[in-house]
């Protein structure tokens, strides 16, 4: 028998509870659209889960890939009648089941590379150097494809190239902005930092336009959540609390993130899955969680205007809210400064709040049913006629861009902030 004293599912027991069964979820679950299996749809795990608080369940391998096959993206959440907190409650899950039968060899080795930036940016070099190697290059729009065979990456994907020298690498600590202007922490990310460079210059640009002082923390780390997939909250924990103390090091009106995977684990998910177990912490973390906005979010609030900075040719574009945005309520802040940019025009796409099928190391782990997910969201996007779709996301510009050029489009893929800094010198 566990002991029910520190299983993490005795924490949200009450809300397991709250599951009538209805079935609502069904509708709204991307992971269901994938596997068409009950155990993949939120009552489905919610049963699991509670048979796991049981011990009246076989912990196999079936139960630990049934609890793997959720993207953490919120919609039955918005959208159950009874409030049911599913995202909460299958972390909760994945970390029972980690220390009950112990992390898989991927997870393991996912946390091995996120708690260490150090052996991050050796990986990410060895990467820049080796990718020709290992990768083929083929047309500009159809990105980089395996030449050789390497494990859990499948041979179709279409991977971005590694930057040569990373982002956080190219500029000091501090960028003093104009007296009596906003102070800024920008919180990087590891895809800006390492991939999708160009999306942290652009943030920097937009910054300094409106005279803030940016401040780029060198020892701040991942953000931890690919850890959660796979029930490694140890792993959360400690980049939690690493990262909370050199946000703390300098004194700042915001902070600042650029993919809304950090900033859903900065603004909700660090006060909820490391907060509620350490009282210590939580009044730190909610002060965190207080000052970190979107960067679409902060350009509004202080007072962007795209005409001075953004710009297009004329150019027809949709937008796709990724899930930590949505959940968060950010949806009309980045479609607002859009709209207000010479040269652009916004044409919405169906579903352009359904999750696009990353996930996280969903996309790796279930690679096959990350792209079915991603199937409509592809499909979507063309039939607007847009040559552009932008995002707030950079794991989500990876996703769309795989996505599309499967499908053959040569729809470009951009971070909002690259629309909106177009028209300024950098």
């Amino acid at each position: 028998m566990s002991d029910t004293t520190t299983d993490p599912l005795k924490r949200v027991e009450d809300q397991l509870k709250k599951c009538v069964k209805c079935g609502a979820c069904r509708a709204n679950c991307p992971a269901f659209t994938a596997f068409q299996r009950e155990p993949a749809v939120a009552r489905g795990k919610i049963a699991l889960a509670q048979h796991v608080l049981k011990d009246d369940l076989a912990l196999d391998d079936q139960t630990y890939l049934a609890m793997s096959k959720c993207l953490l993206c919120g919609s039955c959440v918005e959208k159950c009648p009874n409030e049911v907190p599913t995202d909460e409650i299958v972390i909760a899950a994945r970390e029972s089941l980690a220390k009950k039968r112990g992390l898989t060899t991927f997870h393991a080795a996912i946390g091995q590379v996120i708690k260490n930036r150090s052996r991050m940016r050796m990986g990410a070099r060895l990467a820049a150097l080796l990718g020709p190697l290992f990768f083929r290059k083929v047309p500009e729009t159809s990105g980089l494809r395996l030449r050789f065979p390497l494990p859990f990456i499948d041979n179709k994907r279409h991977i971005p190239a590694i930057a040569r020298k990373p982002f956080m690498d190219r500029h000091p600590e501090v960028i003093p902005g104009e007296p009596g202007r906003p102070r800024i922490v920008f919180f990087v990310g590891c895809m800006t930092n390492f991939v999708y460079t160009e999306v942290g210059e652009a943030a920097l640009a937009l910054f300094r336009h409106l005279g803030c002082t940016v401040i780029i923390p060198k020892g701040q780390q991942c953000c931890g959540l690919p850890g959660m997939s796979g029930g490694d909250i140890a792993t959360v924990r400690d980049l939690a609390e690493r990262n909370l103390a050199e946000m703390e090091r300098y004194e700042a009106d915001y902070v600042m993130t650029a993919c809304a995977t950090c900033g859903g684990a900065l603004h909700r998910l660090y006060p909820l899955v490391v907060g509620k177990r350490n009282p210590e912490l939580r009044s730190r973390l909610d002060a965190l969680a207080a000052k970190t906005m979107d960067a679409a979010q902060l350009l509004q609030q202080l007072g962007l205007n795209p005409t001075e900075t953004g710009g297009g040719d004329g150019v027809r574009i949709t937008y796709h809210d990724p899930c930590h945005l949505r959940t968060r309520g950010l949806t009309g802040q980045p479609r607002a400064l859009l709209k207000s940019t010479p040269g652009v025009e916004l044409a919405e796409m169906e579903g352009a709040d359904r999750c696009c099928g990353l996930g996280g190391t969903f996309n790796v782990y279930h690679y096959g049913s990350s792209m079915t997910i991603n199937e409509a969201k592809s499909r979507a996007i063309v039939e607007t006629g847009a040559r552009v779709v932008a995002t707030g996301c950079p794991g989500c510009m990876m996703q769309l861009s795989d996505g599309l050029k499967q499908h053959g489009s040569r729809v470009e893929v951009l971070h909002t902030l690259q629309l909106l800094a177009r028209g300024l010198k950098r």
